[in-house]
């Protein structure tokens, strides 16, 4: 982050903005692809993100905190995104068909178990687990971002890994080549 671009931006200059939007956009769209499961959805939350940045920045007081305050932006937005979601009548997503290589299966079995036990996290269970392992923040960081204090971050880490590790293990109990169902 740069203090100069955020304290230009805070002023009106809209090249200082774009510049600091380019800078951490795919970060922020990481974080919001993560939480949302979509990635139009998440497209929608960070365009949306970058839009309330803009028209909030004038009352950023402190520019050191810009990182914080528009992961926070992001995660409303991603909430105010999914409330809209469900606010719709039907849903379709596109389905890309491709025979994955002897290569890439353990790998799309590994993402598609964390996916599912990822679906069993409450929200702010899953806005830690991406703050904390996929950003890279710490505990006081995570906190910072959501407005709690550290050791409650730290808590909503701990009880967040816990419930991932609970569903894999569920998951694999009920997975039918792990019952010994899948060979005859």
């Amino acid at each position: 982050m740069d203090r100069g671009l955020v304290e230009a931006a805070r002023g009106g200059d809209h090249e200082a903005f774009e510049a600091l939007a380019i800078g951490i956009s795919g970060r922020l769209y990481g974080v919001a692809r993560l939480i949302l499961r979509d990635t139009h959805l998440a497209e929608d939350a960070l365009q949306e993100a970058l839009v309330q940045a803009w028209r909030g920045l004038p009352s950023l007081r402190d520019p050191e905190r810009f990182d914080a305050w528009i992961y926070r932006i992001v995660l409303n937005a991603c909430n105010d995104v999914r409330r809209e979601r469900h606010r719709l009548s039907a849903e379709f997503n596109v389905v890309e068909i491709r025979q994955p290589s002897i290569d890439d299966r353990s790998s799309v079995e590994d993402r598609d178990l964390l996916d599912r036990a990822f679906r069993h996290l409450r929200d702010e269970h899953r806005a830690v687990v991406v703050l904390h392992y996929y950003v890279g923040m710490t505990a006081a960081d995570v906190g910072e971002v959501l407005g709690i204090p550290r050791g409650t971050a730290k808590s909503r880490i701990h009880y967040a890994t816990e419930a991932l590790r609970a569903a894999l293990e569920a998951d694999a109990r009920t997975t039918p080549a792990a019952a010994g169902e899948g060979h005859r």
